[in-house]
């Protein structure tokens, strides 16, 4: 399956809810639970460590969703079902001309640039530890450019993106 085959896979999840803030009475302690943390399905990696190209050749990724479909499977029969699933690290194989590294848990907006890498640091969501508002980061991705801009959750919901940056997703 190929990149572009691929995302129709995902966007089959579209249109779910899921409360934003827990029940009263999940925010009390009742006692032990588990949670189920994967890393790395990094997809496309396995085509391009196959062929010897770990430069490039990340255009297949049939191999990565079928064990993240199985990761997910597993996780679905588990009883009791675990309260929440995290996954950390590479989502796709990317290597090398990444130009961005975002990450969080700072709780504040920050940054730098080493050697033509950008990192960038979004606030938080929840408690903020500077002067930042509670918020979100868009990042538009273009075949030349990574444009992002932090927004404060009101701003977000009562104003959307901003046009400079859904022009951005015009361009081919």
């Amino acid at each position: 399956m190929s990149a572009a085959e691929a995302g129709g896979v995902f966007r089959r999840a579209r249109g779910r809810t899921l409360d934003a803030f827990p029940s009263e009475k999940e925010r009390e302690w009742k006692g032990p639970f588990y949670f189920i943390q994967g890393a790395d399905p990094q997809f496309g990696l396995m085509k391009a460590w196959s062929t010897g190209d770990s430069d490039s050749g990340g255009d297949e990724w049939g191999q990565e969703i079928r064990l993240t479909e199985q990761a997910v499977q597993a996780i679905n029969k588990l009883k009791p079902k675990p309260r929440f699933f995290v996954l950390c690290g590479d989502l796709i194989h990317a290597m090398p001309g990444v130009t961005a590294v975002f990450s969080g848990h700072y709780h504040r907006n920050a940054g730098g640039t080493y050697q033509n890498l950008d990192m960038v640091v979004s606030s938080a969501i929840g408690c903020q530890l500077g002067q930042d508002t509670h918020g979100l980061r868009v990042v538009v991705v273009t075949a030349k450019k990574i444009v992002h801009r932090y927004y404060s959750l009101d701003e977000l919901s009562e104003k959307g993106i901003e046009d400079d940056l859904m022009g951005l997703m015009k361009e081919k």
